[in-house]
């Protein structure tokens, strides 16, 4: 059973309505049946969907795989050159551009509509039939209500709108999870198995956006040794096995593992896949959402190419404000809860993602636009609600106490020219010896367990005074508060965390600059008070009020306050100086760059969901520290302990003074000083430590 076949039916009962639907859009492209300042924008629109017909068309008989390298660079072109930057800001897709020239309040709209109509592309390039059709009936159905220049009530067309998401969310949710659990699903693992992957055509038939990076990346990798790729692929792979053992779980009750990976990384992806096979896995795979429904609030996930234009993301990343309420959201939990349970064996045999990210991209201050849609203040809270609620049904069929995951990173072309040479470094810091630094990070773990709690302090410039709370141990024998972590879930290695004590939590955390989940913060700084945030704000723009929501929206994901769910030392300095010798540090992803200093989590804590499973470090230590006064009222009040999302700050090494474990009856230790590390036995730490802060100095 291949992909297409999960269409057969569902392509045959649409054939009528797609031959109207696509037949009416080929007609508006000519016609003037809408006022004079709306005909522009439908006409042109019109014309997309005819583009993404043609597509869907070709794909039905057989001939997207027979393109010439050109045909697919043409397609490509056409389809997504309105996202890139140098169309972008005259473009039906930019809110701004449209309220200029549709005025308001059907300029957001349209834009919005505009967006939404770019999930058709996806469908096309599967065969989906129905996934192309009942996107083009949703534009008939506004074009429709501005016919014969008249120009509709605004609320007519947020009911077109709402209706349309309401109504389909059975099919947008099966879309969901049967693409993230079922691995017969398989066009995206069948691309990676069955192309060649030296004919970069390969590229162009996910129907994503193939840029410099994709092509680029693929060419270097088709150039590498195959011990090089196989390396790559055992990292993933490994790390994936061993998060498993090491959390007492049962890998051999699982049958299928969820690959997210980046467009031109498919060389790796076919051994990563192979490397799977041996442990009785399949992979299955999912494309990055391109609609409100399935965005959220997080970056890019599933199989996606490098972003072609931050800003238009930014843009859109609360377009869902056009349809969410309370009513639409329970529908769509009735949903979600319906596509688990048409597969929910498959659920039950799911191990969990499998991620590899790529970094590079120069750094991103996002602009705010007035025209951008945002959520009304009770849309702060439905949001809230929302991801919680399918935060509940996703741990109720795929249970977070029998799942894992592993993430790993590496760079892509636009990180500029030495681009192959951080490429290998990378490499090289994803495979670093395990062995040596869990020898010297249970070190640190041995001076911080005689903590009650760790005072944090920076230098310079930065404001950092905390005070973290510790996990009192009741025997030191047997636990500890601190997780040694190697090479496993998080690649690279190098970190030991806890979950803090919030009572004794408190103080001021601050970062000059940080870049967290592509968007940049200046000055970022949090106050806490019994371990739960009180004060936030971040020196992006003029005015402190809209930093303020700047943070509230992006990094506390709308919530009123968030708990500190992590405390941690990176210890990876070589990752540190291979940033620092490349000027780099703005463009790591949070997986290399939460390694390279002390670093604070908001949200839950690393062990949500699976509070109850016993964890043990290699000396054998149970790990107690697992829960936090929030966590715990899971065993009562469950809506109130998670809040489904996770963001670690990183103070880099050169803005930190004093990391010391302040026992209970005030004696100290130093873990840091001065920012070197402190503790007899990881001097090795500060060799790449001194060659990054010289390059600093220079």
């Amino acid at each position: 059973m291949g992909y297409q076949d999960f269409f057969k039916v569902s392509n045959e009962n649409v054939k009528e309505r797609h031959a109207l639907a696509a037949g009416r859009i080929a007609e508006i492209c000519q016609e003037a049946c809408v006022a004079g300042r709306y005909r522009d924008y439908f006409r042109k629109t019109a014309g997309f969907l005819c583009l993404v017909d043609g597509i869907l068309r070709r794909q039905e008989a057989g001939e997207l795989d027979n393109r010439t390298l050109e045909e697919c660079e043409r397609d490509n072109q056409a389809l997504h050159e309105e996202i890139l930057p140098e169309q972008y800001e005259d473009s039906y897709l930019n809110p701004a551009a449209t309220a200029r020239a549709l005025g308001t309040p059907f300029g957001p709209l349209l834009s919005f509509l505009s967006v939404e109509l770019r999930a058709a592309i996806g469908p096309a390039f599967e065969g989906r039939r129905e996934g192309v059709v009942l996107w083009m009936e949703l534009f008939l159905e506004v074009y429709g209500s501005f016919a014969w220049e008249e120009e509709p009530e605004a609320d007519e067309v947020r009911r077109i709108l709402y209706g349309f998401f309401y109504d389909y969310s059975e099919l947008f949710a099966e879309d969901k999870v049967r693409d993230m659990v079922e691995p017969e699903y398989d066009f995206f693992t069948g691309i990676v198995m069955q192309s060649d992957l030296d004919d970069l055509r390969y590229l162009y038939r996910y129907g994503e956006y193939v840029g410099d990076c994709e092509r680029k990346t693929a060419q270097f990798l088709n150039g590498l040794p195959e011990k090089e790729i196989q390396s790559m692929a055992d990292a993933v792979t490994e790390g994936f096995r061993v998060g498993y053992q090491k959390m007492g779980k049962d890998l051999s009750k699982k049958e299928t593992v969820c690959l997210e990976y980046p467009i031109g990384f498919e060389r790796v992806m076919r051994a990563v896949i192979r490397n799977f096979a041996k442990l009785n896995l399949k992979a299955t795979a999912f494309r990055c959402p391109s609609s409100s429904f399935g965005r959220g609030g997080g970056g890019r996930r599933g199989c996606c190419s490098v972003s072609p234009n931050r800003q238009f993301e930014f843009d859109h990343k609360a377009d869902s404000a056009v349809y969410l309420d309370k009513a639409f959201v329970e529908r769509r939990m009735e949903a979600m809860r319906a596509a688990f349970e048409k597969y929910k064996a498959q659920a039950a045999r799911h191990a969990g993602p499998a991620v590899t990210e790529t970094f590079g991209e120069p750094p991103f201050s996002p602009k705010l636009k007035a025209e951008a849609l945002q959520f009304a203040a009770e849309q702060d809270s439905i949001a809230v609600y929302q991801m919680s609620r399918m935060g509940q049904l996703m741990n109720a069929y795929i249970p977070g106490d029998e799942r894992s995951f592993t993430m790993i990173a590496y760079p892509s072309p636009a990180i500029g020219g030495s681009f192959e040479e951080i490429f290998r470094e990378t490499a090289r810091i994803n495979t670093l010896d395990s062995l040596e630094y869990e020898a010297m990070q249970q070190r640190l773990i041995d001076v911080l367990d005689t903590a009650r709690t760790v005072h944090i302090t920076g230098k310079g410039s930065n404001r950092t005074d905390l005070w973290v709370g510790i996990c009192p141990l009741r025997d030191p024998e047997t636990e500890t508060a601190f997780e040694n972590c190697v090479a496993d879930v998080n690649i690279p290695v190098g970190e030991v965390f806890t979950s803090p004590v919030l009572s004794g939590t408190h103080g001021t955390l601050h970062v000059s600059e940080v870049f967290l989940e592509g968007l940049r913060y200046v000055d970022l700084e949090l106050v806490f008070s019994e371990g739960m945030v009180v004060s936030y704000g971040c020196s992006n723009f003029e005015d402190a009020e809209e930093g303020r929501r700047f943070v509230r929206e992006n990094l506390l994901k709308r919530h009123d306050t968030l708990p500190m769910g992590e405390f941690a030392i990176g210890t990876n300095t070589a990752a540190y100086r291979m940033a620092r010798a490349h000027r780099i540090e703005d463009r790591l992803p949070i997986l290399i760059a939460e390694k390279m200093g002390p670093h604070f989590a908001v949200g839950d804590t690393c062990y949500s969901y699976a509070e109850d499973t016993k964890v043990f470090n290699p000396n054998g230590k149970e790990i107690v520290a697992r829960d936090n006064a929030v966590s715990i009222l899971r065993k009562e009040e469950k809506e109130k302990a998670y809040f489904h999302c996770h963001t670690d700050i990183t103070v880099p090494y050169e803005e930190l003074d004093e990391i010391a474990a302040v026992r209970a009856d005030g004696s100290v230790s130093y873990v840091i000083r001065d920012g070197r590390f402190a503790v007899p036995g990881t001097e090795a730490l500060n060799a790449p430590l001194e060659e990054a802060l010289k390059t600093i100095e220079r």
